[in-house]
């Protein structure tokens, strides 16, 4: 089931979309979702994925951009974030459902393929789902985020990234994390993401969207529920060790979060793809380098761009 309805964009989100978005309550594995859309319904599929702690708005300096170059993009917010559904329970959030949502958006598009672009956890997902479902997917475009098996590795193995995971080893723990994370206001989350920015990558517009969709019911338990799955929960076995669908990686050099390490070590996983650095951004990379992640999105989807996308 799909129903559409059009939305007034804010003024503080004015760069996010055209003027041709949509926003939709799209149904896809049992669940239903809040999905932006845009750009022509016959165009090339492109599913973006955001991160923790974002939404569909975290794209938008992407959205726009790529519906005009003639994609039929889609937004979700990821189950657990904002309006989307927030199934009760760790295991439904673990990656299998998720990349399983991705592959209900392409079927609800009525498409045999897409492409899927995606940052921190999207980008997790988008790895877990090239790998179990590479025929469904044309080009995968990943930023600052790590192939799921290199990450795990890395905080067995690691002591340094180990360190600068430390929060996912807090977020384990049952109901203090949505307390501490709700005080002040959302004060803790805020401070993450600005101390981990460059200044003025967020504005107070920004926080005030996202403190809004912070607080809606069942939020914050259904966002952490992505951490702790991703401990405790196992990945059905990839058909293939080697992630086969053409990939882009995209990375900020200054991630406070991930090591560069993770990146060479996801790049490897590949048998086809490309790993870009970019030495002035960090883990927010396609906000704080719009231009430079637009660009290397475009030359990456560009074989894409005139075909009918069926």
């Amino acid at each position: 089931m799909v129903r559409r309805e059009r939305i007034k964009l804010r003024p503080e989100v004015t760069a996010l979309t055209s003027d041709d978005t949509q926003s939709s309550r799209i149904s896809t594995n049992g669940i239903t979702l809040n999905v932006l859309q845009a750009g022509p319904v016959d165009g090339p599929l492109v599913i973006l994925l955001h991160g923790f702690p974002e939404s569909s708005a975290g794209w938008r300096a992407q959205i726009g951009p790529l519906a005009e170059a003639g994609f039929r993009v889609l937004a979700p917010d990821q189950r657990g974030y904002a309006t989307s559904d927030k199934p009760r329970g760790v295991r439904a959030y673990a990656l299998d459902a998720l990349a399983d949502d991705v592959v209900g958006l392409i079927d609800q598009a009525r498409r045999d393929r897409a492409s899927v672009i995606g940052h921190d956890w999207g980008g997790v997902v988008a790895w877990g789902t090239i790998a179990r479902h590479p025929s469904r997917f044309d080009r995968a475009v990943i930023l600052n985020a790590p192939h799921p098996d290199v990450m795990l590795c890395e905080l067995r193995a690691n002591p340094s990234q180990l360190l600068k995971s430390w929060y996912t080893l807090f977020f384990q723990l049952p109901g203090l994390p949505e307390k501490l994370l709700r005080r002040d206001n959302f004060r803790w989350l805020v401070q993450a993401m600005e101390r981990s920015s460059r200044p003025g990558t967020f504005s107070e517009a920004d926080f005030d969207r996202a403190r809004r969709e912070w607080s809606e019911p069942g939020a914050l338990t259904g966002m952490l529920n992505w951490y702790r799955a991703g401990f405790r929960t196992r990945h059905q076995p990839y058909p293939d060790p080697l992630i086969t669908v053409p990939t882009l990686l995209i990375w900020g050099e200054n991630d406070r979060f991930l090591g560069p390490g993770l990146a060479r070590s996801s790049y490897a996983r590949c048998e086809s793809a490309h790993l870009e650095w970019i030495s002035t951004a960090g883990h927010w990379v396609q906000y704080e380098e719009p231009e430079r992640v637009n660009q290397l999105i475009r030359e990456s989807l560009a074989h894409l761009s005139h075909s009918a996308g069926h």
